[in-house]
């Protein structure tokens, strides 16, 4: 039974027209009422998710419950993270999924890699509150020589305008490129932060998610989350 929207079944049921309040509570009082298959007692609260008969009959049926949606994406360069299908390469256009979907927080227009799309939109307020800490992991490839004075500095917070970027994670993978872990979503970053020390972004992918792995999904292309990527998404964002 729906936890929202609840009304008591004899007003639930006389507002259909079915029946007046005190001729549903007589019928509740003899036992000729269900709802979801199951006798009820005087002052049940009922919503449009239950299913009401009278005699056997059915007298409400409920409204179809839509199907969640979570997927991943590998987002390419170009694409942009937009609902608005008025706007040229938009995400919703470019993965033509037949249900609508939008997608949870944004990935630049000049950047790849992993974004999740739902129709569900409890989770997305979930995985967007800020004081979450959600982790979010990229790799990123600069135009010059990465020194370590750099990264100490990034590692610690540094100021974009007039907000302090949170410390974070930090580890270099080659003499170009190093791995980010975030847990804030300023917009653009990571380009910012480098911009600060005259570093270009020359490449920018997301690979991680909370506990979900961009992994082997080739760009442009999406797949369901499997259900254990799902069960420890929720885990976390509980």
């Amino acid at each position: 039974m729906s936890k929202e929207k609840l009304t008591r079944i004899n007003k639930f049921l006389s507002e259909k027209g079915s029946y007046s309040r005190r001729g549903v509570d007589k019928l509740i009082e003899e036992n000729r009422v269900t709802v979801n298959g199951k006798n009820v007692k005087l002052g049940l609260k009922v919503s449009y998710d239950d299913e009401i008969r009278v005699d056997g009959e059915l007298i409400f049926k409920p409204k179809k419950k839509k199907k969640s949606i979570y997927l991943l994406f590998n987002k390419p360069i170009g694409i942009e993270c937009t609902t608005n299908q008025n706007i040229n390469n938009n995400i919703i256009d470019f993965i033509g999924y037949p249900t609508r979907i939008f997608p949870i927080g944004r990935l630049d227009k000049d950047s790849e890699g992993l974004i999740f799309l739902t129709n569900d939109g409890e989770i997305v307020n979930k995985i967007l509150r800020s004081e979450n800490n959600n982790e979010k992991e990229y790799l990123v490839n600069v135009n010059r020589k990465i020194t370590s004075d750099f990264l100490s500095k990034i590692s610690k917070g540094v100021m974009l305008k007039n907000i302090r970027t949170k410390p974070c994670t930090v580890k270099k993978i080659t003499n170009y490129s190093f791995k980010i872990i975030l847990t804030q979503g300023l917009n653009r970053q990571i380009r910012k932060m480098c911009g600060l020390f005259d570093y270009k972004v020359k490449n920018l992918i997301r690979t991680r998610i909370i506990n979900i792995k961009l992994g082997t999904l080739k760009v442009g292309k999406f797949r369901k989350f499997s259900k254990i990527e799902l069960d420890g998404l929720l885990d976390n964002v509980n």
